[in-house]
């Protein structure tokens, strides 16, 4: 069973930046993706950015130059570097970890950008 462990998020003013990371144990595969999701309050929840094993990256057309995923194979973690915040940006944000089409998710971490 995959767990993930999220860490940063919080308060930041417009303009600024934050860091969120997540790290994953427990029966890894070598082929995955990791990412980022979103919701907002009366949202549905959407792909913020994600990468796979192979380093292969998308993102939400609305943070691309914004915000950079990484990730380390070797400690089974992925960083998301969110700069230039907006107040839409304003969101809980999941980690997600798939392998073999199941999909594991972390338990959120709120992300507010004061206008």
């Amino acid at each position: 069973q995959v767990q993930l462990a999220e860490s940063g998020g919080g308060l930041v003013q417009a303009g600024g930046s934050l860091r969120l990371s997540c790290a994953a144990s427990g029966g890894i595969f070598s082929t995955n993706l990791m990412g980022w999701y979103r919701q907002a309050p009366g949202k549905q929840r959407e792909l913020v950015a994600r990468i796979s094993s192979g380093g292969s990256t998308a993102y939400l057309d609305s943070v691309k130059g914004r915000f950079t995923i990484t990730r380390d194979n070797a400690k089974n973690a992925v960083s998301l570097q969110m700069n230039s915040l907006k107040a839409e940006d304003t969101a809980v944000y999941y980690c997600n970890f798939k392998q073999v089409n199941i999909d594991y998710w972390g338990q959120g971490t709120q992300v507010t950008v004061s206008s």
